[in-house]
């Protein structure tokens, strides 16, 4: 049977737009830093095309929104959906804050860039001769490792799945949107599909990008994404 885009739920990942620590590949994770005026505009103009009535990301078809609680994660929630926010909240759809689509806390990481960071694991001895640090596999010093992010996104996903499971064939609205962080998005497209978080897959995931997550054949029980989704037709 062929899927029903028309009908089955999605799942909306929209990664923050630019900040000044992301452009310079400083890792950012609890740091509470708002966005640039280009990481601004880039939400916006994702807004601007995708986001209205008959558009890619239909805000009268959202049932739940799930944004981390930084600045640059609400920036982007309020630049991404404007005056439609308030109608959405209007009509009783639940807008959750929470610390689990929270960015990867890097503990002593933060701030620092990857070429640091690995030099400095290489100073402590902390990783064997030839292998490189990656923090999907090896988590962070004084900040998370791969299980807690895990057992924290596997919370939002079981959530999420709990409000889409009755609406496979589009009994009601059942869109969900996900507002957070570069990495912690990717962890979370891994873990919609079922994958362990160190396995290799290389993803992007621009500043203001949107990703598209839903279901083969209707069925809540084959979590898939989207390489390619055509714009709804008018």
């Amino acid at each position: 049977m062929a899927d029903n885009e028309g009908l089955t739920p999605r799942v909306f990942i929209v990664r923050h737009g630019e900040t000044e620590w992301a452009k310079l590949g400083r890792q950012t994770g609890k740091t509470d830093i708002e966005l640039t005026p280009l990481g601004l505009k880039q939400v916006l103009t994702t807004a601007s095309h995708l986001v209205g009535e008959e558009k890619l990301l239909d805000p009268a078809k959202l049932a739940r929104i799930f944004v981390s609680p930084r600045k640059r994660a609400q920036q982007t929630l309020q630049g991404l959906l404007g005056f439609h926010l308030n109608t959405i909240q209007s009509n009783g759809i639940e807008v959750t804050t929470t610390e689990d689509v929270a960015e990867w806390d890097y503990g002593e990481y933060e701030g620092l860039r990857l070429p640091e960071i690995r030099a400095r694991r290489k100073e402590k001895g902390l990783d064997e001769e030839g292998k490189v640090w990656n923090v999907w596999g090896d988590g962070c010093e004084g900040g998370e490792v791969k299980d807690q992010v895990k057992e924290r996104l596997d919370r939002v996903i079981a959530a999420i799945r709990e409000i889409q499971a009755p609406c496979m064939r589009g009994e009601k609205a059942a869109d969900v949107l996900v507002v957070a962080h570069g990495v912690i998005l990717r962890a979370f497209v891994m873990r919609w599909l079922g994958y362990p978080l160190e396995m290799p897959l290389n993803m992007m995931l621009a500043p203001g990008a949107v990703g598209v997550l839903s279901y083969k054949n209707n069925s809540v029980d084959e979590p898939a994404f989207h390489v390619g989704m055509a714009l709804p037709v008018e």
